[in-house]
């Protein structure tokens, strides 16, 4: 009990501190973020698993419901400039809420930045 209390805690002041903006929309294209092919690219080798986290935070069920998600691993190895090795790998993130019978996989690319969006199903909190 003391944990779940630990990662909800840990979850909402992460979420609290993300930004919000007026662009924020969400994907259109039904790969983005479910296929290792396009990846939501959270940018900042340093900070990368930071944004990953932020960025997972701002997110909700399509109503609104509270997301709970766990990395699961990496895989996946790509080139990139964004890193001081040339190379990189996605990290993968197991998500679910409240009503929903099974666990949704993303994936994250911590190296690479672009504009984001929230998946299909899922929406920035208000």
């Amino acid at each position: 009990m003391k944990k779940l209390l630990f990662i909800f805690t840990l979850t909402s002041l992460i979420s609290c501190s993300t930004t919000k903006s007026g662009t924020q929309e969400t994907a259109t294209d039904s790969t983005y973020g479910y296929s290792k092919e396009n990846p939501i690219k959270v940018g900042g080798e340093i900070d990368g698993p930071a944004n990953e986290q932020k960025f997972l935070a701002s997110l909700s069920g399509p109503n609104g419901e509270w997301i709970w998600f766990k990395r699961s691993g990496s895989c996946c190895s790509f080139e990139t400039r964004n890193s001081s090795f040339g190379m990189g790998m996605l990290d993968i993130y197991k998500i679910t809420y409240e009503g929903k019978k099974d666990t949704l996989t993303l994936y994250l690319n911590m190296y690479d930045k672009e504009k984001l969006k929230a998946p299909l199903g899922f929406k920035f909190k208000e």
